[in-house]
């Protein structure tokens, strides 16, 4: 299976509404095995992530109010691409491919002053 990412707003009744995205390889997020070997992995634990971890064993649900600080820890693991090939076995490339398609969620999410879906 593939994880997926997407971008929602919240309607009137507080009801998640999730907003067009991109063709369907830009919302690509990883493989399932990604969940425990990548983005939940000890060495990006190691760099202080506390999002992306929850996506070993769930999904990752980035609301509103936490896409500022989501996109930070993004910076913080951009710098680490190689090292996180280096310790889960993914092409950079790969990662890099993965890695700014949530990105680019996270930014047309604080855009609309919404949140991130990753699952």
């Amino acid at each position: 299976m593939t994880l997926l990412v997407h971008t929602y707003v919240y309607d009137a009744d507080g009801t998640r509404e999730f907003l067009e995205d991109p063709e369907y390889a830009d919302t690509m997020a990883g493989f399932e095995s990604t969940r425990g070997r990548l983005w939940g992995s000890e060495a990006i634990r190691a760099l202080g992530a506390r999002f992306f971890p929850r996506l070993d064993g769930g999904d990752l649900y980035v609301e509103p109010v936490e896409v500022d600080d989501f996109l930070a820890e993004c910076e913080v693991v951009r710098a680490h691409v190689d090292h996180l090939a280096e310790r889960s076995g993914y092409d950079a490339d790969y990662i890099t491919a993965r890695f700014d398609n949530i990105v680019a969620a996270a930014v047309r999410a604080k855009a609309e002053g919404g949140g991130v879906i990753v699952w």
